[in-house]
């Protein structure tokens, strides 16, 4: 599917506000009531929009600690690590990456504590290096569609 200038507009603004009304959406993107709504379900159909989601607060919903895990394991252990920590509520994101790490790890942890205990849960898959998130200057931003041409 190609991604005009009215399609990034589209996807620019859910990303914003995944709750945007259809009317709104319209409205910002100059285009029919009908007309946007054929090129969302467009977009969702090609697999370029693959969900809604909210945002929590992490400190409002319980948790203190955020850190960022590098983690160094052997080929055979990568299924099973993964397996585990797919059921671990923890776990915000599990990326497999080049270089010294195997993975890294986005995890959110009550307190010190439960990151210490979250981290020896994992320790017999591999080697782990623990990073604490003291801020986020750039937190996670939407994607920017690039051009099609």
């Amino acid at each position: 599917m190609k991604i005009d200038a009215k399609s990034r507009t589209i996807l620019v603004a859910i990303q914003r506000d995944g709750r945007i009304a259809l009317k709104a959406l319209a409205e910002e993107c100059g285009l029919s009531l009908p007309a946007t709504a054929e090129r969302l379900k467009r977009l969702e159909e090609a697999g370029i929009v693959t969900g809604y989601r909210a945002e929590l607060n992490a400190q409002a919903a319980g948790y203190g600690v955020m850190a960022i895990i590098g983690m160094t394991a052997p080929q055979i252990y990568k299924a099973k690590l993964v397996a585990a920590l797919q059921a671990m509520p923890e776990v915000l994101e599990c990326l497999h990456v080049t270089g010294q790490d195997s993975f890294l790890l986005r995890v959110l942890t009550s307190d010190i504590g439960h990151l210490e205990r979250f981290v020896a849960s994992i320790n017999h898959f591999g080697e782990t290096r623990t990073s604490i998130v003291m801020s986020a200057p750039i937190p996670l931003r939407p994607i920017t569609p690039l051009p099609r041409d």
